[in-house]
């Protein structure tokens, strides 16, 4: 067994709609079928006891080892704490080459899986050792390691609940919210609306603390310090006990409470100095310490913390209580888990030592050892939910701390005897506030009922009833889905909003390009939906994206189908029949929004066939208002639109809107067919988005299909009298609506210049020269300037074995160079004649027609 390649789909794709990895396996005839393999399932299932059932795709069928691959980076992950249930392996029409997709939910968890997947195999078939627990233990630390932490994901976890879209910015805590101009943006538990003054406030706990007093909030008296004789005195004058910690820690990290002597105080003086140069030293408050969450104007959650602790049973060591302690499930190294492992370091061997123990001691039965003397989580604490017994007064005192520096989300940190009472009446009061607090002791506490916290934070962002999303086109066929991308984002700047659009020529904001070439991939959506002026976005969605690497958003509010070609880009990726082709177009179909729609040419079969998968509702377009599909949606009181004499008419049950051909200068009076098809997906997409139809009227009469709007999209120029017509069809069926479109222009001579794209199948090229050769006098053929893997002049040769029996064409030449075929097409025409120039290289070669006409001129 071979794996000759592994990518991430990062978005719904043609298998699921979730993240997943796709492999491509090559097994040889006996791995096709594990019973050929003679003790191969009972060599891997001692290695790997818990690799469940062996899947393969259908009943009956044999076991390859495609599916033992499958079935392993399921399980390793799902083993390993990640939730994961989707898997397939799928026999290609290679022989002995499968697909093999396994969800992930951590890209860089799902890759090893599948990379220890491979390995478990080989080790099975060479007999070899494989330690499975070694590795689920590597990928749950791996997934530890790379997944968001529990502050940032209770905020995203109820942002998807709501439908807000999600992005990861960084393998931190920074994510985007939203989309475009509605987007926002966090980092932990801290919105982008917090400034960094506020920020800066908090970190200075003496600024906190005077801002606080003047302000009329309850704070511990004291001050910084400059030297350890200054710590002395500031103790000295506010009374022991004290608390000494650093100026602008965070975390409870160099923190030392309840000093009582001066040797207490310089080590914890040096502790403190070794997070920061600048120290505090206050009066220590007797009580217990607890953890109040303010989220705007509101108190959300309180918690009571407990510093890390042992309980003694008289058989074994502090040690050894550490340890047991730190067996629970719940404990981990860092923020991703509830609890974090206690630490038996200098400080509490310091803490313990104060009470005359050491690590080796065995504390009685019963008898409470504390390991430190701060309550953080971070260092081994635990917590118990208070929020329900918190006193109106504490909470606004809480309130009114978190308001007074300036924090949207405050983690404001009490002492006091009770959280019933006011701190007033039990000389309570608040120690310190803190930005980007963090929230697991209120997510998952030791004790208590959990609260949502993230829902309270999602709400600050996005009041109830937003959802950060702008309205989303997704347009995908075979041809015409470029123009009917830019007549759509037309419509939309008509509306007045700023919108972003992709497509195989770039990537545009508010009318301005952003980046260049092939944009029509999942990449350059993701661009398109960050930046900050997208009000509306009409993303093109191309098969090369779909298929390397998924959507790259989760749903789209419309998706526009124009139609599915039988010859465009067929025997690549293993799509080798039209039906594959609608099955990777539908991907966007299928992801819709329930309340969205799906723009579909119901003239076309594999297109009308996609509505049964759209979640949402369906508008079907079609030049015939009789053709079946047509007439029985309307007849069920379904949105339709279709061509009606000299007009293009939206239909729902017995109400009809007019938009005159004519007055849709990209149709050519309705004589170009394929452009009216356009033009009618544009009109049912902006339909679906709920534009005025005074909006849509303009903007369909004010674009021009010329080489800026719509740059080698039937382009037409004139050339001494001679009419030129730019296009960058390049498969089958576009020339076939081509040659239908110029029929219908008047031309004495026709001429035709044209090359072919090498990653097409042979017939795909022969067959464009062999509908041209029917149509044209004329036929200059050029080679292109990337062959895509073929020999030089192979494309030519098969361009002109298309072109044998030509019926109508009279004269065939070859020349190489683009450039040097259209100057050769030029001279060769007269007043009246009619060339289409098939450009390749399409920036370029309009540039070099716009010069050649204006030279004429």
């Amino acid at each position: 067994m071979q794996i000759t390649r592994i990518r991430a789909l990062r978005g719904p794709n043609i298998w699921t709609r979730s993240t997943a990895v796709e492999a491509i396996v090559q097994c040889d005839a006996a791995e096709r079928d594990i019973s050929l393999l003679p003790g191969f399932e009972d060599r891997l299932r001692a290695r790997f006891p818990r690799i469940g059932a062996l899947r393969p795709e259908g009943a009956g069928q044999p076991v390859a080892l495609a599916d033992v691959l499958e079935a392993a980076a399921l399980s390793l992950q799902a083993l390993a704490g990640c939730p994961v249930t989707f898997s397939r392996s799928h026999a290609t029409v290679e022989q002995g080459t499968y697909q093999v997709v396994v969800e992930y939910t951590e890209e860089a968890v799902g890759l090893q899986a599948m990379e220890q997947a491979d390995r478990l195999v080989q080790a099975a078939l060479a007999d070899t050792p494989f330690d499975a627990d070694a590795v689920i233990a590597q990928l749950r630390e791996l997934d530890e390691d790379e997944r968001i932490g529990p502050s940032t994901g209770a905020i995203v976890d109820a942002a998807v609940a709501r439908g807000i879209p999600v992005r990861r910015l960084t393998s931190g805590s920074l994510v985007q919210l939203g989309w475009g101009s509605k987007a926002r943006r966090i980092q932990a538990a801290e919105l982008d609306t917090t400034s960094a003054v506020a920020e800066s406030i908090a970190q200075d706990k003496d600024l906190t603390k005077r801002l606080l007093h003047a302000a009329g909030v309850p704070v511990p008296l004291g001050r910084p310090v400059t030297d350890v004789e200054d710590a002395w005195k500031v103790a000295e004058e506010v009374g022991l006990p004290v608390v000494v910690k650093p100026q602008d820690g965070n975390q409870g990290k160099g923190v030392t409470v309840n000093i009582t002597t001066r040797a207490q105080l310089e080590a914890a003086y040096a502790t403190a100095q070794s997070y920061s140069d600048e120290v505090m030293v206050e009066r220590f408050l007797p009580g217990h310490d607890f953890r109040l969450l303010v989220v705007g104007n509101q108190l959300v959650a309180a918690a009571r913390r407990e510093p890390p602790q042992v309980l003694g049973d008289g058989v074994h060591t502090i040690a050894q209580l550490v340890d047991i302690v730190n067996q629970d499930p719940r404990r981990g190294s860092g923020h991703g888990t509830a609890l974090t492992k206690i630490r038996l370091d200098d400080i509490a061997i310091a803490r313990i030592a104060a009470e005359g123990l050491t690590p080796d001691s065995v504390p009685a039965q019963g008898q409470r050892v504390v390991l430190r003397n701060n309550a953080n989580l971070s260092t081994g604490g635990s917590a118990t939910d208070v929020t329900d017994d918190v006193h109106p007064e504490v909470a606004a005192r809480a309130i009114e701390a978190a308001q007074t520096i300036g924090l949207h989300i405050c983690g404001v940190d009490v002492i006091c005897e009770s959280i019933l009472r006011p701190l007033e009446e039990q000389n309570g009061g608040i120690v310190e506030v803190n930005a980007a607090p963090g929230l697991r002791m209120h997510l998952a506490p030791s004790f208590g009922r959990p609260r949502a916290v993230g829902v309270p934070m999602a709400d600050a962002l996005f009041p109830p009833g937003e959802d950060g999303r702008v309205p989303l086109v997704a347009v995908t066929g075979t041809n015409g889905k470029t123009t009917t991308t830019r007549l759509i984002a037309h419509l939309f700047t008509a509306h007045g909003w700023r919108t972003a659009m992709t497509n195989t020529d770039g990537v545009y904001v508010n009318g301005r390009q952003i980046d260049s070439g092939d944009c029509s991939g999942p990449r350059s959506a993701r661009n398109a939906l960050a930046h900050p002026e997208t009000d509306a976005a009409v993303l093109e969605c191309a098969r090369g994206g779909l298929l390397r690497e998924g959507l790259g958003f989760d749903r789209c509010q419309v998706a526009v189908v124009t139609n599915v070609g039988e010859g465009d880009h067929l025997g690549l990726n293993f799509i080798t029949t039209v039906h594959d082709v609608a099955v990777l177009k539908r991907v966007i179909v299928q992801n819709v929004a329930n309340d969205g729609y799906a723009v579909l040419n119901a003239a076309d079969p594999h297109v009308a066939a996609m509505a049964s998968a759209c979640p949402g509702k369906v508008i079907f377009f079609a030049l015939d208002r009789h053709h079946p599909v047509m007439a029985t949606h309307r007849a069920q009181g379904q949105r339709v639109v279709y061509v009606d004499g000299e007009h293009i008419v939206a239909a729902e049950d017995s109400w009809r809107e007019q938009i005159a051909l004519r007055d849709i200068p990209l149709t050519r009076n309705g004589t170009i067919g394929f452009q009216v098809e356009n033009a009618m997906a544009s009109i049912g997409a902006a339909w679906a988005i709920g534009l005025p139809w005074d909006t849509i009227r303009r903007g369909l009469a004010g674009f021009v299909n010329d080489s800026d709007n719509a740059p080698g999209r039937f382009n037409v120029m004139d050339y001494r009298g001679a009419t030129l017509i730019a296009d960058y069809g390049h498969n089958p069926d576009a020339i076939r609506a081509l040659v239908q479109a110029v029929q219908a222009m008047p031309g004495e001579k026709r001429s035709v210049v044209i090359s072919g794209a090498g990653d097409r199948r042979d017939q795909d090229i022969t067959e464009q020269t062999r509908i041209l050769g029917e149509a044209f006098d004329d036929v200059i053929l050029y080679q292109d300037a990337c062959q895509r893997g073929r020999a030089d002049g192979e494309v030519l040769a098969l361009l002109r074995q298309g072109l044998e029996g030509a019926p109508r064409t009279r004269y065939v030449t070859e020349i190489h160079g683009e450039f040097l075929a259209i100057d050769h097409a030029l001279a060769r025409l007269a007043p009246g004649d009619l060339c289409l120039v098939l450009v390749d290289q399409v920036e370029e070669a309009l540039a070099h027609l716009a010069r050649r006409c204006a030279e004429a001129a």
